[in-house]
This record gives C-alpha cells, structure tokens and sequence, in this order.
C-alpha cells in the first residue's frame, strides 16, 4: 500500500504537458530565413505574449501553428503530442484557433449565422442553428462575451465584432486562442474590456497567445512573453521579471528611447483655419459633419479617434485628393474652397503644404519603383531635378541618396525597388520626400502604422524638430500613446464630428477614450 501510496503522490505531482510547444520550427521563403530554430512553450491556462519589429517572424510562425504555413522542420506539439497542422481545419482540429487583426466575417449575416458558418450542423439548417443559440447563449455568460445574435455583423461596432471572433473560435472548440494585434482598431475602454474577457478566458482553462507590437499591454495582461529578432527567439521570460526597456532591447538589439522628449511649444500665427467642413460621400453618406478647427505655426495638433471616423477623409480634404461639399477653408489668410479655387494635391504643394499618407502603399509610394523614383514622387517637376524634357536622374539619384543619409533610409540603395524595404524604411523615404521640401504645414497619417520600435523613435524625433522650427503639424493616429506623446492640442473625432479638444499636457487616456466612442464630452 505505500508502495501505491508514493506512486499516486509522484503522479499528481507530475507537472501537466504544455498547451503549446514548438521545437526547432524552421521556415524559409526562398533566400528568406523567416524562422530559424524557432522553440518555445506555452503554458496552458495562460496569456503568452509574441512580440518582434516587423519581419521579425512572429507572424510566420503563427501562420505555421494555424496550418496557413508548413514549416520546413521542426514540431508542433499539443498538449504533449505532436500534431501534424497542415491547413486551418488541421488547427481547429487541434483545438487552436485564431482571430485575425482583420476580422473575418460576412458583414450582411447576423452574429449567429457568422459563428456557424461552415459547421451549420446538418441539413435541417432551422435545428442546427438552434442548438448553436443554445450554445451561443451559454458561451457568452460564461466568458463575457455577450452580443445580440440576431444582429447583423456590418451595423454592429469594432469592438462586438471581435467578440464575435472570439466566441466563433470557441464554438469550434478552440482551448488555445491566437490574436493578432487585438487593440488596433479598439478604444481604451474597449481594449480593457477586451483583456478583462482574456483574464476570463485564461481563468476558466484556456490558454491565449498574444501578438502585439504594443509593449504596455504586453505587461498589463500576459504572464510570459517571447521575443522575436529576425528570424530567432532571442527572449523568453515571465512577464513579471521584465519591464517595456529590457523587452524594446530585445526587440532591436540596442537601446531604445521609448519616451518622447520635447520642449513647450510655442505656437506662432494661424497657418490652417477649417470651418464647418462637410464631406458626402457618392452614396450620400456624410463622412465629415460640420468639422471647424484652426491649426498654428510651432505647433502639433493631433487627432485622436478609432479607425473610420472622419479622420481619413480630413486629411484628404486638406491635402486637395477630395473636393468639399461645404465649408471654408482659410490657409495663410486666403479662402482656398472659394468658388473658382479647386484645389488639388500639387496646388496644394506649391502652397508648402506637405502631406504623409495613411497608407503608404495605396497613395504614398509605388512599390515597384525604383527608391529614387519613390523619393521625387508629387516633386518630379522641380527645378532641380527637371530638365528642359526629361528628369536629370544624376541629380534624382543624388538626392535620393542625400535623403537615404539624412533618414538614416537601410539598406542605402537609391536603385533598390521600394517593394524591397521594411515598412519603417518605406515610411522614412515618404517622410524624408515631404520633408525635405520644407513644408509650412505636415499632415501625417499614422506616422508609424507597422514601423519597427527602432524607427518609431526616430520618426517621432523628426517630426519634433519640425515643429520646433515653427512648422504646424496635423497628426492623426490611431495609436492613443502616440497621439498624447507628440501632440500640443488633441481633437477627438466621432462618426465625422470633432466632439472635443483637449490640451494634450491634461488629457487622459480614460477621457479620450470615452470621447472617442462618443460618450463623453471634453472637459470644460
């Protein structure tokens, strides 16, 4: 009997398999080493973090887990067992499941007929979609995850509509839940609700990977963190022993300066008035609402909102791409919307006004170009580079060079096709074209949307020293930490409308937040 007695103890003392373990994962593109013995575990019942700067692998490797992928060596253990994972029903299978950083759902279908969509449960459609009701319904109490589900996906907001990726995952008996970049699209309240359902989650068993280039959630909500640089695992360590430097460190593999230093600024005069600015859209849908706002020399404006609340079709109006419906617009005291003054994007230059797309690839480069094609784009009428017929490309070359220098641009190949650039080196070539012409007012779109750490110090140091030469920036960003490190001025958008303005040396994320979901008014 104590021979029985100390075998029971020795087995219950036996720790559990992890969730998820990689061993030796390796994965080639070609001449691309994406994953080079790549091996970690996750613990199950956990909230694993992933992180690394662009190309660093991490996607790659969750494409492998989720059977997008293949890896060239290496394995996939579940729950102690090796699986093999060759396709994303391979992975459902396996009880993985993944929500996309852009959901994948049918917007003119109602939550329920999203969740069972490919596994209706028979023939007798009106019986299958009852018992997942049931299913549904008990799901939804149980993690927090409550939403109508007769609603149609499309009127629903961003943040019930990952609920719906999260609670189809679970319908599908995911234990191990992977979300890529979960936030992006989320106001503050919404990400903290979020990690209160992943707290839950983690709670009640299940176990949640976490990719995510934002190094404070990555400390608020996971309890283990691993690191990835160029291909390799170069960290892997409990949450709780690490702090955002240490982990930045990791990332880049130097030091990084996470905190924006900057002066007071010094506003000068008025260079960018709006008043009452309307947009409709060729379906007659308003996209701007009454928009009036004033912009000053020395300054930064930023404009905080979540994604698809007017803040894209502003910068369009103001860059010339989109003509007004209604309203003025005053720049440098003249009425450029007046009758007989369309303006356009090259008028809009002439008059120094410089402007950073949001998306780089749709509007600010031409991937297939040349660097010093992408480096005159908007410009290739100047004196300088233009001669009597055709560009002086001696000069393109040398002040893409010049350009590639100055913003520290790698690799420095002015004759590198632009697809052939990390996004950071992409966003430097628009930002040093827009630059380096001097402009009197910036409009910048997401300044550094998929840009490495390394480069995100760098731009936001450019865009400083800009302003503190008397220049006025116009800065939307969806990026909430970044909008308050660089902005003077907040204005907070909402369904086209700016439903307030906040000095940004008082405002809060908790007040932006509530702001930005149209809840809350500014402060007084």
């Amino acid at each position: 009997m104590g021979g029985q007695m100390a075998g029971t103890a020795i087995a219950a003392a036996t720790p559990s398999p992890p969730a998820l373990e990689l061993v030796g994962i390796d994965k080639r593109f070609g001449a691309v080493h994406a994953n080079r013995d790549i091996s970690f575990a996750v613990a199950k019942g956990s909230v694993h973090g992933v992180i690394g700067e662009n190309g660093a692998g991490k996607s790659t490797l969750m494409s492998i887990v989720y059977g997008y992928y293949q890896a060239d060596s290496g394995q996939i253990l579940v729950d102690g067992d090796e699986r093999r994972i060759d396709s994303p029903q391979a992975a459902i299978g396996a009880g993985i499941g993944m929500v996309h950083q852009h959901f994948m759902l049918v917007d003119t279908f109602t939550v329920l007929e999203n969740v069972v969509l490919g596994v209706e449960g028979g023939r007798l459609l009106a019986a299958g979609l009852a018992q997942a009701r049931d299913k549904l319904t008990r799901l939804a109490r149980e993690y927090e995850l409550e939403v109508d589900l007769d609603a149609k996906v499309g009127e629903l907001p961003v943040g019930l509509q990952q609920r719906v990726e999260i609670l189809k995952a679970l319908y599908r008996g995911a234990e191990i839940l992977i979300l890529d970049e979960p936030t992006g699209v989320l106001t503050p309240q919404q990400a903290d609700h979020l990690f209160r359902i992943l707290r839950t989650l983690r709670d009640q068993g299940k176990t949640v990977i976490l990719i995510t280039h934002k190094l404070r959630e990555i400390m608020a909500i996971t309890d283990r963190v691993t690191v990835m640089r160029r291909g390799h695992v170069v960290g892997d360590v409990a949450t709780a022993t690490t702090n955002p430097q240490q982990l930045a460190e990791l990332m880049v593999g130097r030091s990084v300066l996470l905190k924006v230093t900057k002066t007071p600024a010094r506003p000068g005069a008025e260079l960018l008035r709006a008043e009452g600015l309307r947009l409709v859209d060729g379906k007659g849908v308003a996209r701007l609402r009454d928009v009036s706002f004033a912009l000053r020399a020395g300054e930064i404006v930023g404009i905080a909102g979540v994604s698809g609340n007017g803040q894209s079709e502003l910068l369009e109006v103001l860059a010339g791409i989109r003509p007004l419906s209604d309203g003025r617009l005053i720049y440098k005291g003249m009425d450029i919307s007046s009758a007989g003054r369309r303006q356009t994007p090259k008028s809009m230059r002439r008059l120094r006004l410089g402007h950073v797309p949001e998306d780089r690839h749709r509007m600010g480069l031409i991937t297939a170009f040349q660097a010093y094609d992408s480096s005159i784009l908007g410009y290739h009428d100047d004196k300088e580079i233009n001669g009597q017929i055709l560009l002086r490309m001696g000069a393109v070359v040398s002040l893409c060079d010049r350009l590639m220098a100055e913003f520290d641009v790698r690799p420095a190949d002015s004759r590198l096709r632009t697809a052939h650039f990390s996004g950071g080196n992409q966003q430097k070539i628009v930002l040093a074209r827009e630059m380096q012409h001097d402009p009197d007012v910036l409009l910048v779109g997401q300044p550094t949307r998929g840009v490495d750490i390394g480069a995100i110090e760098f731009i936001h140091r450019r865009l400083i020293e800009l302003r503190d030469r008397g220049k006025a920036i116009l800065l939307v960003s969806v990026e909430l930490d970044e909008i308050l490190a660089l902005s003077d001025r907040i204005l907070v958008m909402f369904e086209g409308g700016i439903v307030g303005e906040v000095p940004a040396e008082s405002a809060t994320e908790q007040q932006l937040g509530l702001m930005m979901a149209g809840v809350a008014p500014a402060a007084p």
